[in-house]
């Protein structure tokens, strides 16, 4: 092992963390492009293939599965040999996914672009950067992991209207093709700046009143390690199936009620720009509250808020709701991560973290498909809403019984 590539553990929690934050930041922010870009196309990639919705929804579906699988095979071979080297075959991955689809003629091969998209461009760019921050900081982990998070709903506030506008002036296929360049090469320029590796030294858990002191990382929640784990997949599965719905389909939902894909672009990009403000103050509520109780906050809130859809449906009344729905959910994810962190031995931290963001990018996959089936089989999205608050329900049940098991056993305080 050659320890001068690993930076001095004196450095964690310095300005080289936070400047190395920021460029996680960037990068996330161009590497995670496609998983917004894709919902904005679906209306016009789906009429000019003559394909229904589920089909259309396929690509996204297909992009996602293939961002969890290769989040843990990038987080291990960042383990091996770097991060900056995974980095720069994710952002080839991302210019020549963007090209690809760019030159598709069917909605087999724009699958398979964004199946490359995914595998990897995106997850290069999600799973090993959040366990590389975590390992940058001890005070304020949460608040870190959360800025590194937010970078993809900066990426789902920011391109979604630049890439409609595109669409409306230029087509989808040259706006495909300028994303393709300014990401991968924006990309392979910030991953020069990410050669140093994490220190050596683990961090010291951070004190967090109501987080879960670390006694016996060997019985995570009383629980085997790999039962609590497969309990935390399945909440990440139900979390985020429910959490694609409006996520994916926003813009061809309003398309349906005759608002056009553009209103529908905004009211994503408001989402998702609420997604940035829920991220960052979860991750201060998370510094004190600790993983699990915040994971609980947040899917109830989402809960509540994917009920709202269902009695309005007017113009204003679904910007407003989009607005609380990023409000609302944007902590959730990252939740997942910490909870990790406090609960699992170290040394396993990396894998699980990924193997649990795996789960709720299956949860992604399989709520987008699922909306749109739902969809094509009633002809109406209030099924597919219906549909998310159950799995959010699965989530919360599974949250709440971890929660209770530990109050059970006074590891987190009444």
């Amino acid at each position: 092992m050659n320890r001068a590539l690993y930076a001095d553990p004196s450095v964690i929690d310095s300005r080289q963390a936070a400047w190395r934050l920021m460029v996680s930041l960037g990068l996330v922010v161009l590497g995670n492009s496609s998983m917004y870009v894709v919902s904005v196309v679906l209306p016009t990639v789906q009429a000019e293939f003559g394909i229904d919705r589920a089909s259309a929804s396929l690509p996204y579906t297909f992009m996602m599965v293939c961002l969890g699988i290769g989040g843990i095979w990038t987080g291990r071979m960042a383990d091996r040999h770097g991060l900056m080297k995974v980095l720069w075959v994710g952002a080839l991955a991302v210019a020549g996914g963007f090209l690809l689809a760019a030159q598709s003629g069917s909605i087999w091969t724009f699958g398979l672009a964004h199946g490359l998209l995914g595998l990897l461009g995106g997850a290069s760019t999600f799973a090993p950067l959040l366990a590389d921050t975590s390992q940058w900081w001890n005070r304020r982990r949460g608040i870190a992991v959360a800025i590194c998070a937010s970078g993809n709903y900066i990426a789902g506030a920011l391109w979604p209207p630049l890439v409609q506008h595109g669409i409306e002036t230029i087509g989808w296929r040259p706006t495909y093709t300028i994303m393709g360049l300014v990401c991968g090469l924006g990309m392979l320029a910030l991953s020069g700046l990410m050669r140093q590796r994490p220190p050596l030294a683990p961090p010291v858990p951070a004190a967090v009143a109501g987080a879960a002191p670390v006694t016996d990382r060997s019985r995570p929640f009383g629980l085997s390690p790999s039962r609590a784990q497969w309990l935390l997949c399945v909440a990440g599965v139900g979390c985020c199936v429910a959490m694609s719905m409006p996520q994916v389909h926003i813009v061809a939902y309003c398309t349906d009620l005759g608002y056009g894909a553009a209103r529908g672009a905004e009211m994503l990009s408001l989402m998702l720009a609420s997604g940035i403000v829920s991220r960052l103050v979860s991750g201060f509520i998370c510094d004190r509250i600790g993983g699990i109780r915040t994971l609980l906050l947040g899917s109830a809130l989402q809960g509540v808020a994917l009920l709202l859809f269902l009695p309005f449906d007017g113009m204003v009344p679904l910007y407003v709701i989009s607005a609380l729905f990023g409000l609302f959910q944007g902590g959730i994810v990252p939740s997942y991560a910490i909870i990790v962190r406090e609960h699992f031995a170290l040394h396993e931290v990396g894998a699980r973290v990924g193997a649990v963001i795996m789960a709720t990018l299956i949860g992604m996959a399989l709520g987008g498909w699922l909306s749109g089936w739902i969809f094509d089989m009633t002809g109406s999205y209030d099924a597919a809403f219906i549909n998310g608050i159950a799995w959010n329900l699965l989530n919360l049940a599974i949250a709440g019984w971890l929660y209770l098991r530990l109050r059970a056993s006074k590891v987190v305080p009444a």
